[in-house]
């Protein structure tokens, strides 16, 4: 039965990946990545050679029905993201729901779990995590400020990724629909400068504002409920 494998990927550090994981990247015909370039890194580190089929954001349908090809003439794949855990804020969901809307129960898809930059955030926070509500990437503009006040309104924890370039407004406005609630601010993930902020959303602003260089990387935002 052809196979479409989900692989949870590092999010920075490159040990951290599963036994599981490279048996599965070992075993497949072709592995679909976001990026060759950030897929062959990892895969050259574990010396994986597998053709790289690149299946992003901006592929277009003739690429999607090339998979379909693939998998009709019994491939086995691989979806891997640039980091993380593949359909997590990330274009292999619509992948994955057209594969079972095609194929149905001809097409064997399995989740190779792993790491997730949600999870390692949440894991060291100190936040309650029983519970709580995933935004994934905030729209850059419009329904941007209606998430806010959805946050402020929350009654769980609130997780959700910016990047640098807007991680100041997003601290500003924060500021202003829940000025008092716990933010947690998780910078470079597994990576060499992980660091961890804590405090109110205009505490952690200055912070950011006086050390410019904290406001570089990757960001996990976690409000407290």
């Amino acid at each position: 039965m052809p196979t479409l494998s989900i692989v949870a990927t590092p999010i920075g550090n490159l040990e951290d990946i599963t036994l599981r994981a490279l048996r599965v990247l070992n075993e497949a015909d072709i592995i679909l990545c976001e990026d060759t370039r950030v897929a062959g890194k990892l895969l050259a580190k574990y010396e994986i050679k597998k053709p790289l089929v690149p299946y992003h954001s901006h592929s277009k349908i003739a690429k999607t029905e090339k998979i379909f090809e693939m998998l009709e003439n019994e491939k086995s794949l691989a979806l891997v993201s640039d980091a993380g855990t593949p359909a997590l804020s990330d274009p292999g969901s619509l992948l994955v729901m057209q594969v079972r809307e095609k194929f149905g129960k001809r097409v064997r898809i399995e989740s190779v779990p792993g790491p997730s930059a949600v999870t390692a955030a949440l894991s060291a926070a100190g936040v309650p995590a029983s519970e709580f509500l995933f935004l994934g990437f905030l729209p850059h503009k419009k329904g941007r400020e209606t998430l806010f006040k959805e946050i402020a309104g929350s009654r769980r924890t609130a997780v959700f990724y910016e990047s640098p370039h807007r991680i100041l407004k997003t601290l500003e406005s924060l500021e202003k629909v829940c000025p008092k609630r716990r933010v947690v601010l998780a910078r470079e993930l597994t990576k060499m400068f992980e660091e961890f902020l804590f405090g109110t959303a205009r505490e952690i602003r200055k912070d950011l504002e006086k050390n410019p260089k904290k406001a570089h990387g990757e960001f996990v935002v976690i409000v407290a409920p």
